[in-house]
């Protein structure tokens, strides 16, 4: 698909999809044309790689981590340091408190909704 798509079905801007290209994070195949054309993993691809950003991971270290996230997976550990390490860690952990606030935030929604649907199916 043609970088326009690819920014249509992941909300990505043009710009930002080069600068995935010029980080390593993606890689386009070239057009007869020089059109850059990108394979269909790349949707689900740019969508990890947002969130890892969202998540305030530098795009050094989620180039190291891409792999990961294949399947079949192939992890590659070039440059695996200590400090990069205690960095995944830290963003795991961070995530796992984000993801429990957002389930009990979920939890306290549904349980607002039931309260209001039954009062208004009681209480009418």
């Amino acid at each position: 698909m043609r970088i326009g798509e690819l920014s249509e079905r992941t909300g990505a801007s043009r710009r930002l999809l080069r600068y995935y290209e010029e980080q390593g994070l993606i890689v386009a195949e070239r057009c007869a044309n020089g059109y850059r054309d990108y394979d269909e993993r790349f949707v689900d691809r740019i969508l990890q790689i947002r969130g890892l950003l969202d998540a305030g991971l530098p795009t050094r270290i989620i180039k190291q981590i891409l792999p990961c996230l294949d399947k079949p997976r192939t992890i590659y550990f070039p440059d695996a340091t200590p400090e990069m390490l205690a960095t995944l860690e830290g963003e795991r952990d961070r995530m796992n408190e984000r993801i429990h606030c957002l389930e009990r935030n979920r939890n306290a929604i549904s349980e607002y909704l039931c309260a209001v649907r039954e009062y208004g199916a009681n209480g009418s």
